[in-house]
């Protein structure tokens, strides 16, 4: 049920005590899931009102309740942005909207932060820097889903059989993802407390600085690499370089040589994903849509090559690979015969960085020398 600005106003005036509203728009949000507007009060305070349109939506909100509670005074002072807070809340049902106190700020496009320039880059590099440095205990607190290294492979390996089955994933995308998931050398990171909902409309940039950061619905312990599968999509090298740039700098020893290569990946299997939720869901339009982005995707790794995702290079396969996998669903052989896909001692997924390139192939050196560039640079500078 989609809400009007006047009606989110309502929902906020009974949330919050005291709001009297004079004013109020409608802003962007993810269609499908929140109605969401802009209110402003009588003493020119403004407020974001978010209400869900679906049960699942509704549990994404009270799932960053969770989390922003968990992020106590003392833990967002630590942080160089800040982060939502929950103004006041109204149930309609099994639905609930919140309020939230607004953040000064505006929101850009990857084009739009491009044009702000390396000042902005690298604001949004020392800020990815700091959720990934947000200690263990937040996670504990909030009790976030978390995953082992080799857990997280394994989720990704089940979501590429599930993927395979529609038969609808070109058949080069299959084995590319395959190949770079049974890398096991690019699965040696360290888990850290990841945002996992991040897009460029997460961030609130005011004078080329991030402000603030929002969206905290997905929250987990996993690979931060995620937290850069939306940066893929710029056509600005320079920008990406400089966000990655500061980030390891801001990271320093902790810094994944690798994270580049999986938030590639992470990128392109977000359009798998896409298509597995929306069988499910029975949208024919988004079925269409993804299906084409994923054939597109095909079409422009066998003309270009794509960008590399896998430490180890991968087999070169006939350029003539049919369109889709009907063929090819992953069996239960195929999983048998992975590396590592027995393996159950978590703790080699987790090993330092230092130790993950100490132990990659030695046909791997000159993949690993041009990942880890960025990081020599940036200690340089």
């Amino acid at each position: 049920m989609k809400r009007t600005a006047m009606e989110l106003a309502a929902l906020a005036t009974a949330a919050v005590p005291g709001l009297t509203p004079s004013g109020v728009a409608s802003i962007p949000d993810e269609p499908e899931d929140f109605d969401s507007a802009m209110i402003v009060d009588e003493s020119k305070q403004r407020w974001r009102v978010r209400a869900p349109r679906h049960e699942e939506a509704s549990m994404r909100l009270e799932r960053e309740l969770t989390v922003l509670h968990a992020f106590t005074p003392a833990v967002r002072a630590e942080l160089p942005f800040l982060i939502p807070s929950v103004a006041g809340t109204i149930r309609q049902g099994a639905l609930r909207s919140f309020v939230y106190n607004h953040v000064h700020g505006a929101n850009y496009d990857l084009e739009g932060m491009s044009r702000l320039g390396e000042a902005t880059a690298i604001q949004i590099g020392k800020a990815l820097a700091a959720i990934h440095d947000i200690p263990d205990e937040i996670a504990e607190r909030g009790d976030f889903p978390s995953y082992t290294a080799e857990e997280f492979r394994q989720r990704r390996l089940n979501e590429l059989d599930q993927a395979a089955m529609t038969g609808k994933i070109p058949v080069t995308l299959l084995r590319r993802w395959e190949h770079a998931l049974e890398d096991v050398n690019l699965w040696r990171f360290n888990p850290t407390l990841v945002h996992g909902d991040l897009h460029e409309e997460s961030f609130l940039i005011n004078d080329s600085r991030v402000v603030a950061i929002s969206g905290w619905t997905d929250v987990h312990v996993g690979d931060p690499a995620d937290d850069f599968a939306w940066l893929q999509a710029s056509d600005d090298a320079a920008f990406v370089t400089a966000v990655m740039d500061a980030y390891v700098a801001a990271r320093g020893e902790h810094a994944d040589p690798h994270i580049s290569r999986r938030a590639a990946l992470a990128a392109e299997f977000a359009l798998a994903q896409w298509l597995s939720r929306s069988l499910a869901s029975g949208d024919e339009e988004a079925i269409a849509e993804a299906h084409q982005m994923l054939e597109d995707l095909d079409k422009d790794i066998r003309e270009f090559g794509g960008q590399p995702i896998s430490v180890i290079e991968q087999p070169q396969m006939p350029m003539h690979s049919p369109a889709v996998a009907e063929e090819s669903t992953l069996s239960e052989d195929d999983d048998a015969a992975r590396p590592g896909a027995e393996a159950s001692d978590s703790s080699e997924s987790v090993e330092s960085v230092d130790s993950a390139s100490e132990g990659a192939d030695a046909s791997a050196s000159d993949s690993d020398e041009e990942d880890v560039n960025s990081s020599e640079d940036s200690t340089k500078r």
